[in-house]
């Protein structure tokens, strides 16, 4: 089990996760602070100085803090689409690699084929 354990964590899937666990948590604290300090003051400056943030309603003893939900979809939104752009993109890259891959490598029928090709025009 331990060999099995090994052999798994070399082949780069743990290192790849831990490297994408890091950097999507750096990204999302960019993302926060994008949305936090320069798109929803802007925002709320559209809509006659709103601050987001302060943005409740009170309960009895309990508060509904409503604005920071706002803010919140705002930044998972934005990192959604930062996300399926940059998923996209490397989508774009992987294609021609995989299309150049699966055309280079005929299947035994096309050369069975091409074989019955040749000898039907050397019959002629």
């Amino acid at each position: 089990m331990w060999q099995e354990f090994k052999e798994f964590a070399i082949k780069g899937n743990v290192l790849d996760l831990a490297i994408a666990v890091v950097i999507g948590s750096a990204f999302g604290k960019i993302v926060s602070s994008l949305v936090s300090n320069i798109i929803m003051p802007l925002i709320g400056l559209l809509l006659g100085g709103l601050d987001f943030s302060g943005l409740k309603i009170q309960v009895g003893d309990e508060q509904i803090l409503y604005g920071m939900f706002i803010q919140n979809l705002v930044d998972f939104f934005i990192i959604a689409m930062a996300v399926f752009l940059f998923v996209k993109a490397i989508n774009k890259f992987k294609k021609p690699a995989e299309e150049a891959e699966t055309e280079a490598v005929p299947t035994n029928a096309e050369i069975l084929l091409t074989e019955i090709r040749d000898l039907l025009k050397d019959a002629r």
